[in-house]
């Protein structure tokens, strides 16, 4: 009865089929997960080059795999890790901002990618010298644009 009630709510929300699709998807879930990380990082990639927020967020979608939203969260951090300047950390901070808000990355995904950023970043900091105190800035900027919650900010690890 419960999950009847909440698939009510959820159904009645504005965009609110728009808002399932983003949680369950409606295909694109029979590609591996290989060729989907590649089609991530060219994302990205494309992204870095063009600016392109609204193009970017057509080929997340494009690929129907929302429960793997988790994959670009932490392939973009680790992007602004391995950056120099600040080009890299802005564009990535405005891409997470604008695919929070339009609900296409989930609470659950954005947690499920800092998370796994936080569980590497001791290997990371092997090849990228500073990146705690790159993760750490980058952490506090995206919790006060709102993108992560408190808690998630607060788990953040520091050297």
């Amino acid at each position: 009865r419960a999950a009847l009630d909440r698939a009510t709510v959820l159904l009645s929300m504005t965009k609110g089929g728009k808002r399932i699709d983003n949680v369950w998807g409606s295909g694109g879930g029979q590609q591996s997960v290989k060729h989907l990380v590649k089609e991530i990082d060219m994302l990205l990639k494309e992204y870095l080059l063009s600016g392109d927020v609204l193009e970017a967020e057509r080929c997340l979608q494009e690929l129907e795999v929302p429960h793997f939203h988790h994959e670009l969260v932490y392939e973009a951090v680790v992007m602004v890790l391995e950056s120099t300047g600040e080009k890299t950390f802005k564009m990535i901070l405005d891409l997470l901002k604008s695919l929070w808000k339009s609900s296409v990355i989930t609470m659950d995904q954005m947690k499920r990618g800092y998370e796994r950023v936080y569980r590497e970043i001791p290997d990371i900091n092997l090849d990228v010298p500073h990146s705690y105190s790159v993760l750490e800035r980058f952490v506090e900027e995206c919790f006060q644009a709102g993108i992560i919650s408190k808690p998630l900010r607060d788990l953040c690890p520091s050297r």
